[in-house]
């Protein structure tokens, strides 16, 4: 079912990396999973957050269509349409290098935004970004291009790989000027909620670094108790937050010592600081 107008408003208020983080606290997929490649982000930081339902297509423009090879555009048209508002739109470009032509400019931002569709997520390119802008219509691109070149759409309502990411028809998808991330839809109307208790974390760490008397050099001095009571405390609440401890901080001089390969869990004894918060 598709979210309420209100909980699709709440999550507009919300930044990518803080959604990541909540979709982390429900274990349900690892975390290296449903974030799109750092390529693509909001081209317009202004214009905040948005999410919206995936309507998915594939286009070339390094050469002309070959016959029977073009999507119907009333079809998409259609397409568009079936899908639950607000839209996405999720495009795959097929060119190798991507991006020689754009697809996306200000007639089709004008066109996709009357059919009620709040941006566009490619791994090809855009151009207009001066037009678009003014409309509100964000743009999360791998390129811009100067030239639309010979674009075409091949094909529609399928599974897409953007980013590295798959996206299938009616993904919820969540982007701003960091990037684009999925959200499984059975844990989207939590988001929020989850996102408070992460951020009630982190602020504790945060308030408790900032506060008079503990600085870089005094690491040794009694605010550091407190700190690694509250590092420790949001640790205990939730075990998969890897939270830095100011000790972690003041011993480590070498960025990778205790990193893991990408995309790997660090081996059980071989973590010697903590990740990101």
């Amino acid at each position: 079912m598709p979210l309420t107008s209100q909980q699709i408003d709440a999550l507009t208020k919300i930044t990518s990396p803080s959604v990541a983080n909540a979709i982390e606290t429900f274990k349900i997929r690892p975390r290296e999973v449903g974030n799109v490649s750092s390529e693509i982000r909001g081209l317009f930081p202004e214009l905040g957050p948005l999410v919206g339902y995936a309507a998915t297509c594939i286009i070339r423009a390094e050469q002309g269509p070959i016959d029977g090879h073009r999507a119907s555009t009333y079809g998409w048209w259609d397409f568009v349409l079936s899908i639950p508002a607000p839209r996405v739109i999720v495009v795959h470009d097929l060119d190798e290098p991507r991006g020689q032509g754009a697809q996306w400019g200000e007639v089709q931002a004008n066109i996709h935004r009357a059919l009620g569709c709040v941006g566009v997520v490619t791994d090809g390119s855009v151009r207009d970004l001066d037009e678009v802008r003014a409309l509100k219509f964000q743009f999360a691109a791998a390129h811009v291009s100067v030239s639309h070149a010979n674009v075409h759409m091949v094909d529609f309502g399928i599974p897409v790989k953007v980013g590295g990411v798959w996206i299938k028809p009616g993904d919820l998808v969540h982007l701003d000027q960091h990037g684009v991330v999925t959200i499984p839809e059975e844990i989207a109307p939590q988001i929020p909620a989850a996102i408070a208790k992460v951020e009630a974390d982190e602020k504790k760490i945060i308030s408790t670094c900032q506060a008079s008397g503990l600085e870089e050099d005094h690491l040794h001095l009694p605010g550091l108790g407190l700190l690694r009571g509250q590092a420790q405390g949001a640790l205990q609440a939730d075990p998969s937050r890897d939270v830095l401890s100011a000790r972690d901080v003041a011993r480590t001089s070498d960025p990778l010592r205790g990193a893991a390969p990408p995309g790997q869990q660090p081996l059980a004894g071989h973590r010697r600081v903590g990740a990101h918060l």
